[in-house]
């Protein structure tokens, strides 16, 4: 049987667009934002979006109609936003390294609000709003040191990560910024990695959070909201078991009772990450003296987490009646041995067949690159028997557009 996504055959896509190909459901999208409303209905939380995961447009646009604030790490990030028609009243700025440019930009659009991760980003913040007649809500990212039990690349809640200030310089912190004139104190923030698929961790988190926020209200810093960031998990094998939301909600909802906080969330992968595939056409069969070669027309500048992170993504043959498996390694033609898609795989492949890689919503299209002189792929949104292009695939004029051709003589 033909794979689909939704109503509309793969191969019918990868003709009409070429490969290889990013491929979204609209559906997908909206019944995973849609999870997050059900399991937190008790909290109403604002759900931010994080679109790290996927900065497309038309992925930020249908979030926007859909509710979704936004949680944002540059200035860049905010413009897409804007763009797209997100409300500047629900974007969070988050980021370590924030500029004097990006910082006036957030301000000039009035954001909801900072996520402040360091004491001299307190101190740059307030000299730009002061300088700019603004006062910048802020709150900080505290470090809460829970083990997230997560891949180290994307573990950010330890001692040892760069991200937040740790949680025993936070009250000085809070104290820090109250003396400030130009910031005002409206919430706290932690995010301690991503990809969890136990999400006790981010329980824990939220408990030791809670506990300094009752250090700082007797102290007369009340806060306004607190932020437990993202993190939560998605499928990338067939047997895997989802994260479960409605635990993690209960807990929440538990630990918030009968405290006058407002919750936000910032969901980015368990948004769109199950529902995005890649899409990619067998270039050759190559057949090893030690290792068979699935030769595809995809590569790691489409697709980098495998090569990044060792990241499993599950990859079948859009054909699912085509037998013959062998055990490969699924590879780009990038000029790096490091270019794969899957390793030690067993895969049915013959010489134009299309794969499916599965889970390429998140982190895929967002993180790719021109490495090797590589267009970058085309990106369709399908809802129901309706596809629409949302990124045209890059030419080389694309590329080239901003380079100049100039011998010193």
């Amino acid at each position: 049987m033909i794979q689909t996504c939704e109503q509309i055959p793969y191969p019918q896509l990868a003709e009409q667009f070429g490969t290889p190909l990013y491929v979204y459901s609209q559906d997908a999208l909206t019944q995973a934002y849609r999870a997050y409303e059900t399991a937190f209905s008790g909290s109403q939380p604002l759900i931010c979006y994080a679109v790290k995961a996927n900065s497309n447009l038309s992925i930020i646009q249908h979030f926007a109609q859909l509710g979704s604030g936004f949680d944002t790490v540059s200035g860049g990030e905010i413009a897409r936003v804007l763009a797209a028609g997100g409300s500047a009243d629900k974007i969070i700025f988050s980021g370590v390294g924030k500029t004097v440019a990006e910082m006036q930009f957030a301000l000039q659009n009035n954001i909801k609000c900072f996520n402040v991760e360091s004491l001299p980003e307190l101190d740059r913040l307030n000299e730009v709003a002061g300088k700019m007649g603004k006062i910048a809500p802020i709150s900080l990212r505290i470090n809460p040191d829970v083990d997230a039990k997560t891949h180290p690349y994307i573990s950010t809640g330890l001692k040892a990560n760069k991200f937040g200030i740790a949680m025993s310089d936070a009250e000085r912190a809070y104290q820090h910024a109250a003396s400030l004139p130009h910031l005002q104190i409206v919430g706290i923030d932690c995010h301690i990695g991503s990809q969890l698929l136990d999400l006790s961790p981010l329980s824990a988190a939220c408990e030791r959070i809670l506990h300094l926020i009752d250090k700082l209200a007797a102290q007369g810093i009340e806060l306004q909201h607190i932020d437990l960031g993202g993190g939560v998990g998605i499928n990338y094998r067939p047997n895997d078991n989802p994260p479960d939301l409605q635990p993690y909600a209960d807990k929440v909802a538990q630990l918030l009772a009968g405290r006058d906080l407002a919750l936000i969330l910032e969901p980015g992968r368990s948004l769109v990450g199950n529902a995005g595939s890649l899409i990619t056409r067998v270039e050759y069969v190559k057949q090893g003296e030690e290792k068979n070669f699935v030769i595809v027309d995809a590569a790691m500048n489409d697709l980098i987490r495998p090569a990044l992170y060792q990241a499993y993504h599950h990859i079948d043959n859009v054909d699912g009646s085509r037998q013959n498996r062998m055990v490969a390694d699924i590879v780009g033609a990038i000029c790096e041995t490091g270019d794969f898609l899957a390793q030690e795989r067993e895969i049915a492949a013959q010489q134009g067949d299309l794969l499916r890689v599965h889970s390429a919503g998140a982190y895929a299209a967002s993180m790719a690159s021109n490495y090797n002189t590589r267009n970058r792929a085309a990106e369709v949104l399908v809802s129901g028997s309706q596809a629409r292009l949302i990124r045209q695939r890059e030419t080389f004029d694309d590329l080239i557009a901003h380079e100049k051709a100039c011998l010193v003589e």
